[in-house]
């Protein structure tokens, strides 16, 4: 098993707390939410019980609830949670703090969400495997599972990147990256840089998985694939498709 604190120093909290009160304004686009909402009606029945893997500031679980579904969310980060509770002070979500392979609520759900590469924050071998199965022992026979996920390109060479993420007057964040494909793994910080408060480290670090690794794991928990789209809204899914939406139906 991997040791995560031995990859430069990151915990399985150190996303969620780098990024928790700077999360809805950088990443309130980064998916469609209203498609989203949509998609968990359509696989968990009007009304359906939804497990969500990652749920950090409820950008998914808020408005999933508004549509009358039941959502419990789980996050490893308890700075994310804290955004939760300012977005929903009356507790509408259940909110789980704890680890989305090993903390799992017992259930059952009607389906699961991991949304935008939460998947690839499990970072130690066989992490994203025990999330799968995980997933499958709190869901019944035809419950789904939702992977939104970016296909990534395994063709890439190792490689390190800095560029600017965005600069005002008094503000600049930095982006820094580096990539190993070989390790299927990318990493990063964003630095950001304040006249008045100095400097901010925001860590970034993900373990990808190609389709067919997923596909794999999926099936050794007892899913099987029922559709793949490239969107929410069910674009569809090509060769050229950077990102993918994939819900696994559980088969027993």
């Amino acid at each position: 098993m991997r040791d995560t604190a031995e990859v430069h120093g990151y915990e399985s909290t150190s996303y969620g707390d780098g990024f928790a009160e700077i999360y809805d304004d950088w990443y309130a686009d980064v998916t469609d939410v209203g498609a989203t909402v949509q998609r968990m009606v359509a696989v968990a029945g009007s009304g359906g019980h939804v497990l969500e893997l990652g749920v950090g500031t409820g950008r998914l679980a808020v408005p999933m609830v508004e549509a009358g579904l039941s959502v419990t969310g789980i996050d490893a980060s308890t700075a994310m949670l804290a955004q939760l509770t300012l977005r929903d002070p009356s507790g509408r979500v259940t909110a789980v703090a704890g680890d989305m392979v090993d903390d799992l609520p017992d259930g059952p759900f009607d389906a699961a969400l991991v949304a935008y590469n939460t998947l690839f924050n499990l970072l130690e071998d066989g992490a994203q495997q025990r999330c799968f199965n995980a997933v499958a022992g709190r869901l019944p026979v035809g419950g789904a599972f939702v992977v939104e996920a970016f296909v990534p390109n395994i063709e890439n060479r190792s490689r390190s990147d800095v560029s600017v993420r965005s600069m005002t007057a008094n503000r600049v964040v930095l982006s820094v990256s580096q990539h190993s494909p070989d390790r299927q793994e990318a990493s990063g910080q964003f630095v950001e840089l304040t006249e008045a408060g100095g400097v901010r480290l925001r860590p970034w670090m993900v373990r990808w998985a190609t389709l067919g690794q997923l596909d794999a794991m999926a099936a050794t928990a007892g899913f099987c694939v029922e559709s793949r789209w490239s969107t929410m809204n069910c674009a569809p899914f090509t060769d050229d498709s950077t990102q993918h939406v994939t819900i696994y139906r559980l088969t027993g």
